[in-house]
């Protein structure tokens, strides 16, 4: 019976499909960004964010795991050193999934993975929203600014009255 086996196989034995999404792990831990095919996307989704969340609490039991996986020292340092700093305080939702399109060859759909804390572009936007301003602000910010040159007339006529 195959009840609760519903992952993607992606076209490839066990062996196969382990080694590709290791290898796809290690290459988005080392480059913070790959790009790939949607299917491959969202099974590396399902794959890495345990073993990202594993890195949160740096202890040997936890490096060892995480290495029984990845197969690479230099992705395990990486993880746990400069990605765990920026994730510490995330509860979950390390990577994003960015759609770009289909592929010209297959017309396979294509899209970028990647973490989260690391896309500068869509950081600076989203501080550029918080300073973005609304109509309604807008309309409150021409208010005061009609009002105050009001409230400073009555007070230069009434010195000059007395």
């Amino acid at each position: 019976m195959r009840h609760n086996k519903k992952f993607n196989h992606l076209s490839r034995k066990k062996a196969h499909r382990e080694s590709l999404l290791s290898n796809m792990t290690i290459s988005l831990i080392m480059h913070k960004r790959i790009f790939t095919t949607l299917a491959k996307a969202k099974a590396l989704r399902v794959y890495a964010e345990p073993l990202i969340n594993r890195a949160k609490e740096d202890s040997m039991a936890n490096r060892r795991l995480v290495f029984s996986y990845l197969q690479s020292k230099e992705a395990v340092k990486e993880l746990f050193g400069d990605i765990a700093t920026k994730i510490a305080d995330r509860p979950g939702g390390y990577t994003r999934i960015l759609k770009t399109g289909n592929r010209l060859g297959d017309n396979a759909k294509t899209c970028f993975i990647e973490l989260v804390d690391y896309n500068e572009a869509m950081l600076k936007d989203k501080g550029g929203k918080a300073v973005k301003k609304t109509r309604r602000s807008r309309r409150k910010a021409a208010a005061p600014a009609a009002e105050a040159p009001a409230a400073e007339a009555p007070a230069a006529e009434a010195p000059a009255a007395e």
